[in-house]
């Protein structure tokens, strides 16, 4: 069996694994390549190995940089079935038609500059419509329930607690008379963390592919991060101000939703108008309400009794048209808006970040991991000047770092995850973090009798 890593290889975002088996190929993953704009179009164009030869795909979870290069693989010829939890399935359809109108609607951008500098059109990474043609080809599976994607291969899926439908994927894998056991862990979820289940552990693997993105720090326990959250909000709101969110629409938006309903409900800080201004977000949070199996207990319960909606209170607003949105940078009074991009590129979040950013009575507030080179990481690193829409406005709010929020495994975690393995793992390949991370973590685990750590290149492959 041969591995090879064509995406989030010494990075954290464009997950793209391929497994060659059997005579087979099964790509675990297609994502979208994320950081500096020069860079992105040409490495999520062009695949490095043929989507027409690809046999199957099993798709971890819906997120952007792991299916979003989906329509791009149809494009070019992929014909075959992409597995993943009906949750995902339900996600993925909305993320990536989504990802198409931003594709078209970026180079159409794009296309304006160059016109101007004489230069040819370029076309968009792909269109609605092949996102459209792309959701054709998945397929629902059932948490735990065994299915075949290729011959010898027999796939199952885990909970992972990172989003709703995410999982960690297990393959047993027979190939010439030998059994392999293979791990991939996706993005690994967290204890304790509203609306979701926890995830599960592997017990067992010869090979493990698993994710690094916090492998230098632990996160803040959960409770001191909502704790912290709420601070935010209250010292915002006592001076007048706007809390101002860049969130990814599917997981984050409504864990913030259940947040604020719970911090009000108790009276924790004032009851202010909270919008979502995003119609990603809208549509996902229906996904949510029809997919209530994926829940914890105490949501599901919360849900069921119809006594504190998980996903819908008296003070949420759900934007839907431009107008509604731009009205919102019309007022004056304390609220809370939560927009989409999750690292503040692309979307409304550029205008109420824009329109807001030079008030001192305001909060940027940034909940989750900013990749290198996006407006998030510059505004998380509290950089003086920033442009947005070729622009550099005075920066005068507060920026505020919410780290404990994020839906990713802690430094802790990730260590507990790969001990799950030790004493039949032959090898563990990190994945999904930069390479500062990925040393630390390294290190940790050869503490703990765990050698077999490899930090695979981009386009590397390896025989198993």
């Amino acid at each position: 069996m041969r591995i090879s890593f064509h995406g989030a290889a010494h990075t954290v975002t464009g997950s793209q694994h391929l497994l060659e088996v059997n005579g087979s190929r099964l790509l675990l993953d297609c994502g979208l390549f994320q950081g500096r704009r020069a860079d992105t179009y040409e490495r999520n164009l062009n695949f490095q190995h043929d989507p027409r030869k690809l046999d199957a795909v099993v798709l971890s979870h819906a997120h952007i940089d792991h299916s979003g290069n989906l329509p791009n693989l149809v494009k070019q010829g992929f014909a075959h079935q992409i597995h993943a939890t009906r949750a995902t399935v339900d996600l993925a359809n909305l993320m990536v038609r989504d990802s198409g109108h931003i594709q078209e609607a970026d180079a159409e951008f794009v296309n304006r500059k160059r016109a101007q500098r004489g230069e040819p059109p370029i076309e968009p990474l792909y269109t609605k419509e092949d996102a459209e043609r792309a959701s054709d080809h998945f397929l629902g599976e059932e948490y735990d329930a065994p299915f075949e994607p290729v011959p010898g291969v027999i796939v199952r899926f885990h909970e992972a607690g990172h989003i709703l439908g995410s999982a960690g994927i297990s393959l047993e894998i027979e190939e010439k008379g030998r059994k392999i056991l293979l791990w991939f862990s996706g993005d690994i979820g967290r204890f304790e963390l509203p609306l979701l289940r926890d995830p599960v552990l592997p017990q067992n693997a010869d090979y493990m592919i698993m994710e690094c993105t916090y492998g230098d720090k632990p996160h803040n326990d959960p409770q001191q991060a909502f704790i912290e959250f709420q601070k935010v909000v209250k010292r915002t709101v006592e001076r007048g101000g706007k809390i101002i969110i860049p969130s990814f629409a599917v997981g984050r938006t409504q864990e913030l939703v259940y947040h604020l309903n719970t911090m009000m409900h108790n009276r924790d800080v004032p009851q202010i108008p909270v919008f979502v201004d995003s119609p990603l977000a809208v549509e996902t949070t229906k996904v949510f309400r029809s997919h209530t199996e994926c829940f914890d207990p105490e949501t599901r319960r919360f849900v069921e009794e119809a006594r504190h909606p998980a996903l819908d209170f008296k003070m949420l607003t759900y934007i839907q048209s431009v107008e509604e949105s731009k009205q919102l940078n019309e007022r004056n009074e304390p609220m809370v808006i939560i927009s989409a991009s999750g690292m503040a590129e692309t979307g409304r979040i550029l205008h109420h970040i824009k329109n807001n950013l030079g008030d001192p009575r305001n909060t940027i507030c940034i909940v989750s991991w900013q990749a290198p080179d996006t407006l998030g990481r510059r505004l998380a690193d509290r950089e003086t000047e920033v442009r947005i829409f070729g622009e550099s406005p005075q920066m005068k709010c507060e920026v505020a770092t919410i780290g404990g929020l994020s839906g990713h495994a802690g430094q802790d975690l990730l260590v507990k995850y790969a001990m799950g393995v030790r004493g039949r793992v032959k090898r563990i390949f990190l994945v999904h973090g930069e390479e500062k991370q990925a040393g630390i973590l390294r290190g940790l685990l050869k503490d703990r009798k765990l050698d077999a750590v490899h930090y695979p290149g981009l386009h590397e492959s390896v025989l198993v």
